[in-house]
């Protein structure tokens, strides 16, 4: 009898051949099928375990977007929709990723092949823990800290000695800063190594909160081998760290998974390499999907660029990003959604108006270091700046009316990064 629970994914594909025909190749090539009859190869087999094609539709003819053995003038653009038995996969998220988005990608028959959306039964996402903290999780260790969180990235983010990152540390704790974390760049070097890196970090976090009263979070980068990542981990909670973060795409799902299993503080998911199976619009999956994936395998923090960014995301595909992490998944906790590249005074307006939320993380470098007035004004100018968005007040009002209560960061801001 075949599982009726199904993985259904949507596909945006190019061929040259009829679009239906290309899905069956490609249901085929992810299930049962083979390219020639083989012995075993049943009607009943197929019945159980086959992948269905369960829609196509054309869209038009356009130049193919990839190369592949035959150079076509023009090819079949369709989307198709496809569904596994659950059998197939299991609750395995390794599994699952080969399925909708494994050797399909090398398939000759097709001139692009995108995974835009999956549909996971609510047997495969109960089989997950999802984010241990969350949203509510990371605003607890950060003292319960209204609106969007602010935070920062260490620079330069790489060549910086002890004593220049402890200043940079102790500036930042001291501007009440929330969240601060080291950059994607920087794991373990000789010059600033990470055992060194979290002692003065956590040391630095601790005075400034004697002065401050504000729990400040740091995020320390753990990437890099498989064998020493609990190791890596266990100094940061051991030393007083709150946070670790972690380069899903490079390390893998399953390494995520197995850092969740111990993990005692929010793991900052970091998306760096993504963009390699994201970018093109013809190749790869779809944020929506990855993200999927990376809650399920327990990222508490995951990074969906930002708008207004230096990156290649339109601003309404990066609203979008942050949408589909705030949608539920199952029971799972909802994770940060975490805005980054570029982030300034300018960008909470339109950032608001777009996803409507607070629940956000907005990491900003320039943003809260180069302000004129240092960092700790760099982060009441973010503060204030997300106050009259969420009040529907123009920014170069909000900065005007700040001003002349006599507290000019917001200001003095809108001056540096404009929105006047």
């Amino acid at each position: 009898m075949r599982d009726r629970r199904v993985v259904r994914a949507t596909y945006y594909l190019e061929s040259q051949i009829e679009p239906a025909r290309a899905a069956a190749i490609l249901a085929g090539e992810q299930s049962s099928g083979t390219f020639v009859a083989v012995p075993g190869e049943s009607a009943e087999l197929h019945e159980r375990h086959g992948a269905q094609v369960v829609d196509v539709q054309h869209r038009d003819r356009r130049r193919p977007s990839l190369p592949s053995r035959t150079s076509p003038e023009k090819v079949h653009a369709a989307l198709a929709v496809i569904e596994w038995p659950m059998e197939n996969i299991g609750a395995d998220l390794a599994t699952l990723q080969t399925t909708i988005a494994g050797n399909l990608f090398e398939l000759q028959e097709l001139f692009a092949c995108r995974v835009l959306d999956v549909q996971l039964p609510a047997e495969f996402v109960a089989a997950h823990p999802g984010p241990a903290f969350g949203i509510a999780g990371t605003r607890r260790l950060i003292g319960d800290v209204d609106g969007v969180m602010i935070g920062t990235i260490v620079k330069p983010n790489v060549g910086l000695a002890p004593e220049q990152f402890r200043s940079v540390v102790r500036e930042l704790a001291r501007a009440s800063i929330d969240v601060i974390k080291d950059d994607e760049l920087m794991t373990d070097p000789g010059y600033l190594p990470l055992e060194q890196r979290v002692a003065i970090a956590t040391q630095e976090i601790r005075a400034a909160e004697q002065v401050t009263g504000h729990p400040t979070m740091y995020a320390f980068n753990i990437t890099g081998d498989l064998a020493g990542l609990r190791r890596r981990h266990d100094l940061v909670v051991e030393a007083g760290g709150r946070c670790v973060m972690l380069n899903v795409p490079v390390m893998g799902l399953p390494a995520l998974a197995w850092l969740r299993e111990f993990a005692a503080v929010p793991i900052h998911g970091h998306r760096a390499g993504l963009a390699a199976s994201m970018r093109s619009p013809a190749l790869g999956m779809s944020y929506r999907v990855w993200q999927q994936l990376a809650r399920l395998a327990g990222a508490d923090h995951l990074h969906a660029s930002g708008l207004g960014s230096k990156f290649y995301e339109s601003d309404d595909e990066v609203a979008a990003n942050v949408r589909s992490l705030l949608e539920p998944l199952g029971a799972t906790a909802t994770p940060v959604p975490t805005l980054s590249s570029g982030q300034n005074v300018t960008t909470p307006g339109p950032t608001y108006a777009a996803v409507r939320s607070t629940d956000l993380l907005m990491l900003a470098g320039g943003g809260v270091a180069a302000h004129p007035d240092g960092p700790a004004a760099g982060v009441r100018s973010l503060r204030e700046a997300w106050a009259a968005a969420v009040a529907g007040v123009p920014l170069a009002e909000a900065a005007r009316s700040r001003a002349g209560a006599g507290e000019p960061a917001l200001l003095h801001a809108v001056q540096k990064f404009g929105g006047a």
